[in-house]
């Protein structure tokens, strides 16, 4: 049996939806990562603004980051915040899972070389038409450019 994507929970998440990002998160190596794998860690703000500030020189908390590997079967690693994943939710009127998948989903077009902010719009065409494809609701980048 080959690696598979994990997830690290730093923060308590009830048992069924654990689970269920687990089995997103083999989804996503699955159809969209081609087999590779992603490890995902769910964390809090106080911690992403901590990486953020560490790795990008971003003094301020954010929803997702993206830290490539550089390794073939392996993708990386993301890291989100809880706290920002429920307030976006609440925002957008849809549930901390279905955000928290949003989330994984926009890190791991990151994780496989893609930037919406360089790419004439290539990974927000291939985030929606995941998105749909996933059953998720508007994805990051359609909602900054409402």
């Amino acid at each position: 049996m080959g690696k598979r994507s994990s997830i690290l929970f730093r923060k308590p998440l009830p048992k069924e939806e654990r689970a269920a990002l687990r089995a997103f998160a083999k989804e996503l190596s699955d159809k969209v990562l081609e087999g590779r794998t992603i490890v995902c860690l769910l964390s809090d703000d106080a911690h992403l603004h901590q990486l953020n500030k560490e790795f990008l020189g971003h003094d301020f908390p954010t929803d997702v980051l993206s830290f490539p590997s550089g390794e073939t079967g392996e993708l990386g690693e993301l890291a989100i915040s809880l706290q920002r994943a429920s307030e976006q939710a609440i925002e957008q009127g849809h549930t901390l899972l279905e955000e928290l998948k949003i989330l994984m989903l926009h890190g791991a077009l990151h994780l496989s070389g893609m930037d919406h902010e360089k790419d004439g719009g290539e990974m927000k065409r291939l985030e929606t038409k995941w998105r749909k494809a996933l059953d998720l609701p508007a994805g990051l980048i359609e909602r900054s450019r409402r």
